[in-house]
C-alpha cells in the first residue's frame, strides 16, 4: 500500500506540476508525461518491497511494461472522457481511476510480473 501511495503522490504531483504549474492545457498530455513518473516509482517499489522478487530485470521489467501499458492507456483514455471532453475536475478523475488502476495493476503484478 505505501508504494502504490507513494507511486501515486509521484503521479499526481507531477500532473499538477504540469498543468497548473506549467499550463500545459490537455489534461491527457500532462497525465501522459505525469504516468512515466509513477510508473518508475511503482516497478522499483514493488520489485524491491511488495513482491521483493528476484526477477531478473530483463524478465520482470517487459512484463511490468506490457502490464501498465495496458492500464496506462485506459487511464489516459478515461482521463480524457473526464477532464476534456466532460470537463469535470481532473483531480477527481484522478482519484476515481487511479484507484481502478491500482486494483488492475497489482493483480498483474501478483499474477504475471513478479510471480515466482
Amino acid at each position: 500500500m505505501v508504494n502504490g501511495l507513494a507511486a501515486t503522490a509521484a503521479h499526481y504531483l507531477a500532473l499538477v506540476a504540469l498543468v497548473d504549474g506549467a499550463g500545459l492545457g490537455a489534461v491527457w498530455v500532462a497525465n501522459t508525461l505525469a504516468t512515466g513518473v509513477g510508473i518508475a516509482v511503482s516497478y522499483l517499489g514493488n520489485r524491491s518491497f511488495v513482491f521483493r522478487s528476484t526477477a531478473a530485470h530483463g524478465r520482470a521489467l517487459p512484463r511490468f511494461l506490457a502490464s501498465y501499458g495496458g492500464v496506462f492507456l485506459l487511464h489516459g483514455a478515461g482521463m480524457a472522457a473526464w477532464a476534456d471532453w466532460a470537463g469535470l475536475d481532473y483531480s477527481i478523475g484522478f482519484v476515481i481511476l487511479t484507484g481502478l488502476s491500482a486494483t488492475a495493476t497489482f493483480l498483474l503484478n501478483r499474477s504475471f510480473v513478479f510471480r515466482g
